[in-house]
């Protein structure tokens, strides 16, 4: 996910900065050789593949930046978040994949990298090949998965990331819903906001706000990324050359890459990104059967769906959008946390029309809500908006029930219990169908960079 280090340089070559500047970017990365000696590699498709991994290293940092954004604990000298970006061979469209880091995988025969010992194939979670063997056996054991060719390698850090963010201002990112999570202290209110480097790192680490857990935190790295790219290409920030010095001295401390990844390469893809916009951006996920498949020694991993995988994987070595993007249809049922059927509804009428109630609650009952079949006429009146009245404690099932009720207004009264009170408004025009998404399907849907970001 800390694309954001080489996204800064790669803004910066577009914006037709010279190339002996370029060049001294390039003197600074940190080199490694992924590619040495690798055997039996699957065939070059068409464009560029890179493969991104960001590590847990936490060099740099300092105490009180580490308490701050609660990034405590040992670094486990593995990737904490792994990403195939596919360049177009035209240089008009970026397709990121996501790997999940829990994915089940089978390491190839190698040498351990810390105790010099041979080991022969065995399952891991993916994430263990850096540990185990470092970037060349992470590029050898995704290629074996993915049958498809790294061209390059780009590894950046908790440290990079940060910086990054800080020095091209923040990201503007936007939440429908409040985002709160206990481990990495992260508290979003619904709204814009426009993160810092520390709450960036917050918001792409947190893996406890939702059911979710991994394959919604890769979603949100998603969304981010895509408003970062969004915001390099359209801002002047990174255009400017006096900004220049500041942003490779923040970041390229702790950016590595292959040998091959050199300045002619840099000014490429720069000159590429000139005409990218969100819309030219596309993420997904590897597609998942299983999000909890038990390995013996292993413990609780993530089984790809292998056919729809090797869709997936076939259309960047074919250079294809993943997805066709089709328009969505306003009356689709909406997504929500909580399925209907465990929803309590007692539906009052505020206004004058006669029956009123007793309409919506035939509608909710039949789009699965659990009504009291019981309706009556609220103590308040003339309503015009549809209140929904609900118990704190039960805050997502009002998040259900108001998405049934499109242009609804949520108030919590405390103390109300479980059923759900519906005061209906003048407004009301129909109930909405909702249902409840597979984590792991809405987590490995494809969408365009312009779909996630803020309008």
């Amino acid at each position: 996910m800390r694309a954001a280090a080489t996204l800064s340089v790669v803004v910066l070559a577009s914006a037709g900065i010279g190339h002996a500047v370029v060049s001294s970017v390039d003197a600074d990365i940190a080199r490694v050789d992924p590619f040495k000696d690798m055997k039996n590699r699957p065939p070059a498709g068409h464009g560029m593949n890179v493969l991104l991994v960001g590590t847990d290293s936490r060099d740099g940092i300092g105490e009180q930046e580490r308490q701050r954004y609660r990034l405590g604990g040992r670094p486990c000298n593995c990737t904490d978040t792994m990403m195939i970006v596919h360049l177009s061979q035209d240089r008009e469209r970026v397709s990121v994949v996501s790997l999940p880091r829990d994915s089940y995988a089978e390491l190839p025969e190698h040498v351990d990298r810390t105790t010099g010992q041979r080991h022969g194939p065995h399952p891991v979670k993916l994430n263990a090949a850096y540990a185990e063997g470092g970037p060349a056996l992470t590029v050898r054991t995704v290629e074996k998965m993915t049958n498809l060719k790294i061209d390059h390698y780009l590894e950046v850090d908790f440290t990079s990331f940060m910086r990054t963010v800080d020095v091209i201002g923040g990201v503007r990112i936007c939440t429908a819903e409040p985002v709160k999570d206990s481990h990495t202290g992260l508290d979003l209110p619904a709204g814009t906001h426009t993160l810092s480097g520390g709450q960036a790192l917050q918001y792409v680490r947190s893996r406890h706000v939702d059911g979710a857990s991994d394959l919604g935190r890769m979603k949100r790295q998603q969304h981010f990324l895509a408003a970062l790219i969004g915001q390099a290409t359209s801002s002047r920030v990174l255009l400017n050359p006096l900004k220049f010095r500041d942003v490779t001295t923040a970041v390229l401390g702790s950016v590595r890459a292959d040998k091959g990844f050199s300045t002619d390469e840099l000014l490429d893809l720069g000159r590429a990104m000139r005409n990218f916009s969100p819309s030219s951006s596309e993420f997904a996920t590897v597609p998942i059967a299983q999000v909890a498949h038990p390995v013996k020694g292993v413990g609780s991993t993530v089984k790809w769906d292998r056919a729809k995988a090797e869709r997936l994987f076939r259309a960047l070595r074919e250079d294809r959008p993943l997805a066709t993007h089709k328009p969505r249809r306003a009356d689709s049922a909406a997504t929500v946390e909580v399925a209907p059927q465990q929803i309590h509804v007692q539906v009052e009428n505020g206004t004058d029309v006669t029956g009123l109630a007793r309409r919506v609650d035939t509608e909710l009952a039949a789009a699965g809500f659990r009504t009291t079949k019981a309706p009556r006429d609220a103590e308040e009146r003339g309503v015009t908006r549809t209140v929904v009245l609900y118990d704190p404690r039960w805050d997502r099932s009002a998040r259900s029930l108001a998405a049934a009720l499109p242009g609804s207004e949520l108030r919590p009264v405390p103390g109300q219990g479980a059923t759900l009170r519906v005061i209906v408004g003048s407004d009301h025009r129909r109930v909405r169908t909702v249902r409840v998404e597979d984590p792991a399907k809405a987590a490995t849907a494809v969408v365009r960079g312009d779909e996630v970001t803020c309008g």
